[in-house]
């Protein structure tokens, strides 16, 4: 999926906003996804870093990882 379909995807399923960010940054605990100079990177951040920094060359292996990461970490949590 690209990060269009992952967007539509995401809000489809109502997954809470606050769980992730589709625009990187470090906000509080939250699973994140961004891209710069053709680079994805997925992780999760907390207190002020990435943690699990996954690097990626390809849009859709991106999307899918973090889409695949954020739903297990939900269904561990009983949150999906």
């Amino acid at each position: 999926m690209n990060f269009k379909e992952l967007e539509l995807r995401l809000i489809s399923e109502r997954i809470r906003r606050d769980v992730y960010s589709l625009e990187g940054g470090l906000p509080n605990e939250a699973y994140c996804i961004s891209q710069t100079n053709g680079i994805w990177e997925v992780y999760y951040s907390e207190r002020g870093s990435k943690s699990g920094l996954k690097v990626f060359r390809k849009e859709e292996e991106a999307c899918q990882h973090f889409y695949d990461s954020l739903i297990k970490t939900l269904r561990d949590m009983g949150l999906y």
